[in-house]
């Protein structure tokens, strides 16, 4: 009964997630206590189903963009024509840790104008550090015999890389993308301070007019989204892991 308790949690907090971005005023008695001078406990300027998919969108077009590059990049400074290039690149996928995101958006604001541009160069940023060092890890801690073996059947570099190096080192560059995946779900609500279409967009709404309800509903559906989404690309990493170990065999 044990093993299967966290399993039926993630499942109750997904099914009161999808109910309350759908149906939020059937919450509406749970919130008004949180709500002063009669204001509205349920956010009413937007839909939050629609908000929280434009979040995930946004989330999502910067990790794609940021595992590309980082993964690529990783590529280029374990193979020996760019090993030289690894100070720079580490200093490059770095520039995103060095400036807080509110610094970033400033900066990306007066290039790209307000929305959803200037958020997607932050997360963008923010999402290459631990990609690009999970990547660079699993490809340069590979099983000697393995590439050896590869070598000896006469596969060629892109062979290996296709066949052997990104199959087996899928599992850590997962980790890498999820906790990047995490990261870009709390920074992407600082968004809606530059006018993206966030859930930053509920929880600033909550802080300008001192509405509790707002602040709590805006944080509680970013941190679900998170549990739940660590948690499924955990179990996405593990088989990937479990598949690599059987092919090992």
């Amino acid at each position: 009964m044990k093993a299967w308790l966290p399993g039926l949690l993630r499942l109750a907090v997904l099914v009161l997630l999808v109910v309350f971005i759908t149906s939020p005023n059937w919450f509406e008695p749970l919130l008004k206590p949180l709500t002063e001078n009669g204001a509205p406990a349920i956010y009413n300027q937007g839909s939050l189903l629609t908000l929280t998919l434009q979040h995930l969108g946004t989330v999502l077009i910067a990790t794609v963009a940021a595992t590309i590059v980082a993964v690529a990049l990783a590529i280029l400074v374990t193979r020996p024509v760019g090993a030289e290039f690894l100070p720079l690149s580490r200093s490059l996928v770095n520039i995103g840790q060095t400036f807080p995101p509110v610094a970033v958006l400033a900066l990306a604001v007066p290039a790209v104008g307000f929305g959803e541009k200037p958020t997607l160069i932050a997360l963008f940023l923010y999402g290459l550090l631990p990609i690009f060092e999970n990547a660079l890890t699993a490809l340069t801690t590979l099983p000697g015999n393995v590439m050896e073996a590869a070598r000896g059947a006469g596969m060629t570099g892109w062979q290996r890389l296709m066949k052997v190096e990104l199959p087996l080192s899928a599992p850590v560059i997962l980790g890498g993308i999820r906790l990047s995946v995490v990261i870009g779900l709390a920074t992407a609500t600082i968004g809606s301070t530059v006018a993206a279409k966030t859930l930053g967009e509920v929880i600033i709404a909550g802080l300008i007019s001192n509405n509790l309800a707002f602040v709590l509903q805006g944080g509680l559906i970013v941190a679900a989204l998170a549990v739940l989404i660590y948690d499924g690309l955990s179990a996405i990493e593990r088989y990937a892991a479990r598949r690599m170990g059987q092919g090992a065999e």
